[in-house]
C-alpha cells in the first residue's frame, strides 16, 4: 500500500470542513447563537424592569447615621442623618458613597443626600423611627412624640392607646376626604354642569337680535333655575369647607432626627409605619398595600407620589377604542385587496403603499391627527353641533377619540397585511367546495374564508395592540395630558366621553423620566410605572392570544 492510498483513506474518514457546511450545520449554530443572544437581551431587560420595579413596594429599613464632626455633608447643623439606603457606588475617585432617602422635605428643600462612608461614624436601626407617608412633600421620617385628639386628650408616643388612637383617626381621615371628594367631585361636578348647560341656553337665547315675550319668560326661568343651583353650590361648598377644617383637628408631633420638632395634621397623613419593627409577614402585607394603592389611586406631588389609576384606565380605554377601530378597516381593506380587486399595476402600488406607511415615524401620525382630525373635523363638528360652545372647543381640541383614531390610522397596515396573509391561506379546496355547494363569493367569504382566517386576523390585532399601547409620540399631540381631573368613563351621561383628555402609561413615564422636578425621586415611580405597562400589554396581548387559540382550534380542518 503506497502513500498516497493511505492520505486517501484517512481523508475519506475525516469530514472535511466542506461537507460540514454543505451540510448547513455552521448557519444551524449562527442561528441558534442569534436566538439565544436575542433571547438573553429580552430577558435582561425585562429582569431589570421588574426587579427595580417590584422592589420599589418592598418596605424598607431605616437607618439613622452619625457622621464625623468635621463632615461637611450635615443637615441644618446635625451630624446625625435618618433615612433608607436607596445606592450604593463607587465615584471615579475610589471612594464609596451611600445615597439616602432621607424624606422632610418641607424642612432640607430635598429628599436625597450622597454620603461618603469613610465620613459615617456609626449606623444604627431605631426601633422607634417612624415612617410617615403624607399628602404633600413626600414621606417625613422621625420619631413620634405625642398624638393630640380634640376634646379628648393629648397621648405620647410609644404606648399601645397612642398607636391605636393613630390609627382609628387616619382611618377617620380617609374616610372624610372620600365624603369631600364625593362633594366636590360629583355633587358639586353635577350642579356645575347644569348651571354650564342653563347657561349655554341662556346664550342661544340672548344671542338673537330680537326675541318675543316666550323668550323672556325662558331666560326669566332660566335665571331662577341657576340662582337655586349656586345656592345649593353654596351649601355643599360650605358643608366641604367644614369636612375640610375636621379633617385637621387632630395633630401628630414628631421629632426628626436632625432636632427639629414639627407638627402634623392627621388628615395630610395616609399612612405610617414602623419600618426597623417589621417582621417578613408584616412587610409582606405592607408590601401587597403599596401595590394596591399604587394601582388604586390617583398621581399627587408633580406625579412622583401616589397611584396611576387614571393613567392605566386611559391606556386600556384608548387601546380598546383604537382597537375596535383598526380592525373592521384593516379587514375590509385586505378582503378587498385579496378577494375583489382585479390584481395590477394599481393593487401593486396600494401594496407597496400600505407597506412603506408601516414604515412612517409616529410623531408624523401624530401632525396628521391633529390637523385632519382635531382641526378640520373636530372644528367642523363644532360648528355645526357645538356652536353654541364656542369659542370653547369641544371635538376641535385633543381628545382620547382623536387619539385611538390617529392610532388605529398608525397600525392599520399591520392589520392589512397580516389579514391578507391569512386569507391567502385558505385552501383553494376550501373555496372550490363552498362555491360547487351554490354559494356566492360573499357567502364563501361569509362563511368559510373569514373564520379559517380569523386566528391569522387577531395575529396581526395582537400586534396592532402592542404598538398602539405603547406609542408616545402622537399621543402628545392629540390628547394625551399630565394630569386628567375626569375619566373618559364615568357614571356621567352619556357615560362614554370621547372629547375628554386622558392620562397614559407611556407619557407617564416620559412625564416622570424628563418632566419630574425631582428626578431621584421620580426614578422608583418610572421603573414600577414600565413594569405596569408591560404587565397591561402583555394581558391585552394575552387575552387576543387565547382568543386566537381557541379559533384555531375551532377549525383545525382548515388550512390552519
Amino acid at each position: 500500500m503506497n502513500l498516497t492510498t493511505i492520505k486517501n483513506k484517512q481523508t475519506s474518514k475525516t469530514p472535511s470542513f466542506n461537507n460540514v457546511k454543505a451540510k448547513g450545520e455552521p448557519y444551524v449554530w449562527l442561528t441558534a447563537m442569534g436566538l439565544g443572544v436575542g433571547l438573553l437581551m429580552v430577558v435582561l431587560l425585562l429582569g431589570v424592569i421588574a426587579i427595580n420595579g417590584i422592589s420599589v413596594f418592598w418596605p424598607k429599613k431605616l437607618v439613622e447615621i452619625t457622621l464625623t464632626e468635621q463632615s461637611d455633608m450635615k443637615i441644618n447643623g446635625s451630624n446625625k442623618i435618618a433615612g433608607h439606603i436607596s445606592k450604593k457606588q463607587i465615584r471615579k475617585n475610589g471612594k464609596k458613597e451611600w445615597q439616602l432617602y432621607v424624606g422632610n422635605k418641607d424642612v432640607y428643600g430635598f429628599s436625597f443626600k450622597f454620603v461618603d462612608k469613610d465620613k459615617i461614624v456609626s449606623v444604627e436601626r431605631p426601633k422607634n423611627i417612624m415612617s410617615i407617608e403624607r399628602l404633600e412633600y413626600g414621606d417625613a421620617i422621625g420619631v413620634p412624640l405625642w398624638l393630640k385628639v380634640k376634646n379628648v386628650g393629648e397621648f405620647a408616643a410609644g404606648t399601645k392607646e397612642f398607636d391605636r388612637r393613630l390609627k382609628t383617626l387616619i382611618k377617620g381621615s380617609h374616610q372624610l376626604w372620600a365624603h369631600i371628594k364625593q362633594i366636590e367631585k360629583k355633587e358639586i361636578g353635577k350642579i356645575n354642569r347644569q348651571m354650564q348647560s342653563l347657561a349655554l341656553k341662556k346664550k342661544v337665547i340672548g344671542s338673537k337680535k330680537e326675541f318675543d315675550l316666550v323668550e323672556k319668560d325662558k331666560l326669566f326661568a332660566l335665571d331662577n333655575k341657576i340662582e337655586l343651583l349656586q345656592r345649593d353650590y353654596q351649601i355643599l361648598a360650605q358643608q366641604a369647607q367644614d369636612l375640610r377644617v375636621k379633617v385637621n383637628e387632630h395633630t401628630l408631633g414628631y421629632r426628626l432626627v436632625t432636632g427639629e420638632e414639627k407638627v402634623l395634621p392627621i388628615g395630610h397623613i395616609i399612612h405610617t409605619v414602623y419600618p426597623n419593627k417589621l417582621n417578613v409577614w408584616q412587610q409582606t402585607k405592607l408590601f401587597f398595600y403599596d401595590i394596591w394603592h399604587f394601582l388604586a389611586d390617583d398621581p399627587r406631588e408633580a406625579n412622583t407620589e401616589g397611584g396611576v389609576f387614571p393613567a392605566i384606565f386611559g391606556t386600556f380605554v384608548m387601546t380598546v377604542l383604537m382597537s375596535m377601530a383598526v380592525t373592521p378597516f384593516g379587514v375590509l381593506a385586505a378582503i378587498y385587496l385579496r378577494e375583489y380587486a382585479k390584481q395590477g399595476l394599481f393593487v401593486r402600488c396600494v401594496r407597496i403603499s400600505v407597506n412603506n406607511l408601516a414604515g412612517v415615524p409616529s410623531i408624523v401620525f401624530g401632525v396628521f391627527g391633529l390637523g385632519f382630525f382635531i382641526y378640520f373635523v373636530g372644528g367642523t363638528l363644532d360648528q355645526i353641533f357645538f356652536k353654541s360652545s364656542l369659542p370653547t372647543p369641544t371635538f376641535g381640541t385633543g381628545g382620547i377619540f382623536w387619539a385611538s383614531l390617529t392610532l388605529a390610522l398608525m397600525t392599520v397596515p399591520v392589520v392589512i397585511v397580516s389579514t391578507e396573509e391569512a386569507l391567502a391561506a385558505v385552501s383553494q379546496g376550501s373555496r372550490e367546495g363552498s362555491l360547487a355547494c351554490g354559494a356566492s363569493k360573499w357567502q364563501t367569504i361569509q362563511r368559510v374564508i373569514l373564520p379559517a382566517s380569523a386566528p391569522g386576523i387577531l395575529t396581526g390585532l395582537i400586534l396592532a395592540m402592542a404598538r398602539g399601547a405603547g406609542e408616545v409620540a402622537p399621543l402628545m399631540l392629540v390628547g394625551v395630558v399630565k394630569l386628567a381631573p375626569s375619566l373618559p368613563l364615568d357614571s356621567v351621561a352619556p357615560f362614554v366621553h370621547l372629547d375628554r383628555k386622558f392620562m397614559h402609561l407611556g407619557f407617564h413615564i416620559y412625564d416622570l423620566g424628563f418632566q419630574s422636578p425631582d428626578s431621584e425621586a421620580a426614578k422608583p415611580m418610572v421603573f414600577a410605572t414600565t413594569f405596569l405597562l408591560i404587565v397591561l400589554v402583555v394581558l391585552l396581548n394575552l387575552a387576543a392570544i387565547i382568543i386566537r387559540e381557541r379559533l384555531r382550534r375551532r377549525y383545525a380542518t382548515s388550512a390552519f
